[in-house]
């Protein structure tokens, strides 16, 4: 097997030489590994695009709602304010969970314990 294994080595080697006579497989790898690296930083440039979408779409639901509860609070109804101003904790919550996320997309070493301290704070209205 391990024989095999060198020829077929060898062979795509020769093959790579006639495409690069000076770097063969190397230049290969080379140009492989620039693509992945290009790929990385766009994945990378993506999630940050997303994290700040996230946010402005927090921002802009808490702006809504803050809207709503001062229209209620002006109507005076009670009940509607305290369900708005549930959502507000909750979505206020859910603000402190994404500043939590890098800009990778993956929480940093200290913030996941944080993280579940803020899940479980959550609370759920129907």
């Amino acid at each position: 097997m391990q024989r095999a294994d060198a020829v077929s080595s060898m062979v795509y080697e020769a093959n790579a030489r006639l495409r690069d006579p000076v770097y063969g497989c190397a230049g290969t790898i080379c140009q492989l590994q620039k693509q992945i690296d290009e790929l990385q930083a766009e994945l990378a440039k993506t999630k940050a695009e997303a994290a700040n979408m996230q946010c402005l779409n927090s921002n802009l639901l808490a702006l809504v709602c803050m809207e709503m509860a001062n229209e209620v609070q002006e109507a005076g109804d009670p009940t509607v304010g305290s369900h708005i101003n549930a959502a507000l904790q909750q979505q206020q919550l859910l603000q402190q969970h994404h500043h939590l996320v890098d800009a990778s997309g993956f929480l940093d070493e200290g913030s996941l314990e944080q993280c579940s301290k803020l899940e479980n704070q959550t609370i759920y209205y129907y």
